[in-house]
């Protein structure tokens, strides 16, 4: 990364990596930085194209609260003060989804999506490597090699250089958030735009003139040695997204987004799909999963809180895309889960397995997938730990495969076979 020497107090850092492009804010004036931008006059948009939408809990979500295996016996022994009611015991349990597993109660707006058969789940799954640190196990999920640290570019940045669609546009690969997560780095062009609202505000007085002359300073070509077009150029690219029409966007279907910063980042996720600029893949992150004090129960605590953030945001996003939901799959993750037993703090400190939730379009739904290993002392991973019957990367490769179209797993997830015979299941 390197300082802007012409933008006076501007604290930000403009940053380019390997082909990554970044959308950051320089004062008031949001620039587009980009490999690509030579190619933004004929972005060959097309309806109907396949979406990747990964969502990352990060933080190690609680999957056993989550997706509650009310049926096991021992749930309700490790958990006194946090576990889920069961279902119909009371107003705050567990929404019985097929007799041995439920969704948490702040997850009621995903039971539709259930019903519909366009929601499935994979429980006990993670990574096969035993960190218990949030940054290893983030990074190796992120870069799709579990316990290999040098390994330098993210499984979706991979994934998108081994597909030949919209080779001509730089929004292949999309992040909302203030900076480019790992599984996006790499040599294949994506983007970190902040927040789309941010379009069409001008900058005041000069401060415009000084913001230009550090884009062109900064864009040169002779100085950073990366492929880029001119200034002017580069500024088109950011007159194509504002065809997005970011500050007058209406949801459609009625669709309500939460007003807190995933819900406004899933509205912006629909937006540019329907905005048809040829994203394909699409990544949000959501914190606050590390619920290591009051967690709670039912739906009072932290976790509750969270979830009903995530609940409501991911229905309303399903909603909001209606009959483009047929194009659009979408895939949560986290690093590791939770322990089995609950603390002295009334909360769960670091564990291995977990759940993750795919659904939209293609996914064979209305099931929970995967092999449940029992949570009985002897059946948990060191005696204290869901263990984990299915990997991260089977469950990634399936969704690549299916919803990316993907042949070439070998390169996306390097060291691992990847084999159909391990896939869950989840898609069609």
């Amino acid at each position: 990364m390197s300082d802007c020497p012409q933008c006076g107090d501007v604290s930000r850092r403009v940053f380019v990596k390997a082909g990554a492009l970044g959308l950051v804010s320089l004062g008031h004036d949001p620039l587009f930085l980009g490999r690509a931008a030579y190619a933004l006059r004929a972005p060959g948009r097309r309806t109907g194209a396949k979406v990747l939408v990964c969502i990352f809990q990060r933080g190690a979500v609680d999957g056993l609260n989550m997706v509650v295996p009310h049926a096991d016996a021992a749930y309700y022994q490790s958990r006194g003060r946090i576990a889920i009611p069961r279902p119909g015991s009371s107003d705050d349990a567990a929404i019985d989804l097929d007799g041995h597993f439920g969704l948490h109660p702040r997850l009621a707006p995903l039971k539709p999506l259930w019903d519909a058969r366009s929601l499935a789940i994979v429980h006990a799954i993670g990574s096969p490597d035993t960190t218990r640190s949030h940054f290893d196990a983030q990074d190796y999920m992120e870069s799709g090699t579990p316990g290999v640290k040098s390994t330098h570019d993210g499984w979706l940045s991979r994934a998108l250089q081994h597909r030949d669609e919209h080779r001509d546009t730089p929004f292949r690969g999309v992040a909302f958030g203030q900076q480019l997560p790992r599984a996006l780095q790499g040599s294949a062009p994506a983007l970190a735009i902040p927040d789309l609202a941010a379009f069409g505000i001008r900058a005041p007085g000069g401060a415009r003139d000084r913001l230009t002359a550090a884009f062109e300073q900064l864009y040169s070509g002779d100085q950073t040695g990366i492929i880029a077009s001119t200034a002017a150029e580069s500024f088109e690219a950011v007159q194509l997204l504002k065809q997005a029409n970011p500050t007058r966007y209406s949801a459609d279907n009625g669709a309500a987004y939460p007003v807190q910063p995933f819900g406004r980042a899933m509205r912006q996720v629909a937006q540019l799909i329907k905005a048809d600029l040829g994203m394909e893949i699409a990544f949000v992150d959501l914190g606050g999963w590390d619920t290591h004090v009051n967690q709670g129960a039912g739906t009072g605590g932290q976790l509750a809180n969270r979830l009903d953030e995530f609940g409501k945001s991911l229905a309303a996003f399903a909603q909001d895309l209606g009959d483009r939901m047929a194009d659009v799959c979408v895939i949560t993750m986290s690093e590791f889960g939770r322990t089995v037993n609950e603390n002295g703090t009334g909360g769960t400190d670091h564990g291995h397995g977990t759940a993750m939730m795919v659904f939209g379009g293609g996914v064979r739904g209305g099931r929970v997938a995967g092999s449940w290993p029992g949570l009985q002392t002897s059946q948990r991973y060191e005696q204290r730990d869901l263990a984990i019957t299915t990997d991260f990367r089977d469950l990634f490769a399936e969704v690549a495969t299916k919803q990316l179209a993907i042949a070439d797993l070998a390169a996306v997830f390097p060291g691992y076979p990847a084999d159909p015979a391990r896939f869950p299941g989840v898609m069609a």
